[in-house]
């Protein structure tokens, strides 16, 4: 009961199964991040970057848990010579929002707020690594509020602070840069 081999099974759902009641719908859909812009572990077009136009890329999700009350955003550089290195942070995203369109970081995202990147700036810094090939991963955290309760340029710690006890799923997408 509950073993791999029964956990495997239950994986390949299909909706109908879902609405049946054969399993959980929460189970029906896995949750998962995405952008036309690049494929899960592919480069990351220039234009998303500091030798581009700088812009933040479209990124779509889908499959969110049912509980699902605000979403986080984050992008970081594991690879950074100094620790890994934020990007960009969005919170409060509303939980019916499902997709992030090309620029949303300058034009604006829906009642959500942006953070203070490790730029020193609010909102998003591209991908600039010094040298060689760096990874740059995008992790949606889907959370049961519907705001950590910090203003618009709050640090990655104050966010991750309030997040605590709350995160109820996440997806990742990881692209790749080098100049």
């Amino acid at each position: 009961m509950g073993g791999v081999g029964e956990e495997r099974r239950s994986l390949p759902l299909t909706l109908t199964e879902a609405v049946h009641g054969l399993v959980p719908l929460a189970m029906a859909a896995a949750f998962g991040l995405g952008s036309p812009a690049f494929k899960d572990g592919g480069p990351i077009p220039g234009r998303f970057t500091c030798v581009g136009a700088d812009v933040s890329p479209p990124l779509a999700w889908s499959g969110a848990p049912e509980t699902t009350r605000s979403f986080v955003l984050v992008m970081d550089d594991p690879d950074a010579p100094g620790g890994t290195f934020l990007h960009w942070l969005v919170y409060d995203v509303p939980p019916g929002l499902r997709q992030l369109a090309e620029d949303a970081s300058r034009r604006g995202i829906a009642a959500a707020r942006q953070g203070r990147n490790d730029f020193g700036r609010t909102g998003y810094g591209g991908p600039c690594p010094p040298s060689g090939t760096h990874h740059y991963v995008f992790r949606l955290k889907a959370l049961d509020v519907g705001t950590v309760g910090v203003k618009p340029g709050a640090g990655r710690d104050e966010v991750e602070q309030r997040m605590q006890g709350h995160v109820v799923g996440e997806a990742t997408l990881t692209g790749t840069f080098a100049k």
